[in-house]
C-alpha cells in the first residue's frame, strides 16, 4: 500500500504564498511521475503541476505558470509545490499524484494517476 500525504494548506491572502508538499510512505515504490491537481467546489478536478523524474521536467498549466513552481526529492519520492502571487481562483483541495511508470503526456490527465493523497485545502481572501 501506498500512501501520499499532503502537508501546507491553509488561509491566505491575495498576493501572498504557501508551500505544499507531499511525501509517499508504505511499500517500497518509485514513481515516474508526481504531480499536483486541485479541485474547487462545483469543479472538476484540474491539472496543475508535474515533474517527471527521469528528465527532470516539469510541466504546469497556463493559470499557474510564472506563478507555480513545482520541486522536488525522487530518492524521497517528495514533491512541493510553492505557489506565489495567490489569488481567489487558486482556492482549491490540492491532491498530489504519482504514477510508477510514465507514457506520453499522461501527466495532464488525472485518470493516469495511480496513487493520490487525500487533500489539502489551499482558501485564497480577496
Amino acid at each position: 500500500q501506498v500512501q501520499l500525504v499532503e502537508s501546507g494548506g491553509g488561509l491566505v491572502q491575495a498576493g501572498d504564498s504557501l508551500r505544499l508538499s507531499c511525501a509517499a510512505s508504505g511499500r517500497t515504490f518509485s514513481s515516474a511521475v508526481m504531480g499536483w491537481f486541485r479541485q474547487a467546489p462545483g469543479k472538476e478536478r484540474e491539472f496543475v503541476a508535474a515533474i517527471r523524474w527521469s528528465r527532470g521536467s516539469t510541466y504546469y498549466a497556463d493559470s499557474v505558470k510564472g506563478r507555480f513552481t513545482i520541486s522536488g526529492d525522487n530518492a524521497k519520492n517528495a514533491v512541493y509545490l510553492q505557489m506565489n502571487s495567490l489569488t481567489p481562483e487558486d482556492t482549491a483541495v490540492y491532491f498530489c499524484a504519482a504514477n510508477e511508470y510514465y507514457s506520453s503526456n499522461m501527466y495532464y490527465y488525472a485518470r493516469r494517476y495511480g496513487y493520490w493523497g487525500q487533500g489539502a485545502q489551499v482558501t485564497v481572501s480577496s
